[in-house]
């Protein structure tokens, strides 16, 4: 025999059927309000772009599209929730969701690589350490990104859902790992440039800034890996939409982070250093105890 079923609630005075669980009925607003304020934030970073023209790189070309993918996939994101909620299926946005899902991922780690290493600002091209890691982490997020599809639409009644679902936090896991090594390695090489090659001021800026950047990437990954897990365990069940807020609310602030840290300005420290400063002093402040990771 073939048996059709259907979980919804019955909300409103009318009884309207709403097949999103309780605590998703948030998540269509949720998706399209951010995806909005990701427009917004493209359209001011290609203004900067544009009044900084001479001071633009690749790398913040590769930043602008990485919001403008990550827009799409909130409206992509926004309709999958809004066409299940009203009819139980998503009409192929899950489809589109997932195919901008994986290039805003694969971005996304690419970006953070790319800036760790100084391509394109502090230099023109990639060591061979830097390129192997780019090598392995975009693999993974392709596979990562297809684990976490099946995760979705499979549920645990399958077998196989355990073992893609382990499979998604692994190699989500060991990308997160992999993108702080450049970063690493940027302010171990900074640390050792600032006493070697006579430019303390200008390295000691750029040294802060990388420590800075270090922290906060490290801060991003714990928070929407770890504890936005813990806060969906402890959450009653009609607020779970509060934890999806949550990581979009840290995304929000990553990018808006990134993009204010690394923007193509004249002045920016992470390109140049006034040369009114004092070198000496420079070295008398620069004490590697500040700059332990």
């Amino acid at each position: 025999m073939n048996v059709r079923t259907a979980m919804y609630n019955l909300e409103g005075k009318n009884k309207v059927r709403n097949y999103l669980p309780a605590g998703q009925t948030q998540l269509p607003v949720i998706h399209f309000v951010f995806s909005l304020v990701y427009l917004v934030l493209g359209v001011v970073w290609v203004y900067i772009c544009v009044r900084h023209k001479e001071t633009v790189h690749r790398i913040h070309i590769l930043m602008g599209v990485l919001v403008f993918l990550k827009t799409l996939n909130l409206v992509a994101e926004a309709e999958d929730k809004m066409y299940i909620e009203r009819t139980g299926t998503a009409h192929g946005w899950d489809i589109v969701f997932y195919v901008f899902g994986l290039l805003r991922g694969v971005m996304l780690f690419t970006v953070i690589i790319l800036i760790g290493t100084g391509w394109s600002i502090l230099k023109p091209f990639l060591q061979d350490k830097e390129k192997k890691v780019l090598m392995v982490v975009i693999p993974l997020q392709v596979l990562a990104n297809i684990a976490r599809a099946m995760t979705d639409e499979k549920g645990p009644a399958i077998k196989a859902w355990f073992i893609w679902r382990l499979s998604f936090v692994l190699l989500d896991m060991i990308c997160c790992i992999a993108v702080l090594l450049p970063i690493v390695w940027s302010i171990k090489h900074l640390r050792e440039a600032s006493h070697t090659d006579g430019k303390a001021a200008r390295n000691l800026v750029r040294l802060t800034l990388f420590v800075q950047y270090y922290i906060v990437v490290l801060s991003y990954i714990y928070f929407t890996r770890t504890l936005v897990y813990t806060l969906d365990t402890v959450t009653a069940y009609q607020y779970r939409w509060f934890s999806y807020l949550s990581v979009e609310l840290a995304t929000l602030a990553f990018y808006t982070f990134t993009g204010f840290k690394f923007q193509p300005a004249v002045h920016n420290p992470y390109f140049v250093l006034d040369d009114e400063e004092d070198v000496d002093t420079a070295h008398d402040d620069l004490n590697d105890d500040d700059f332990d990771l």
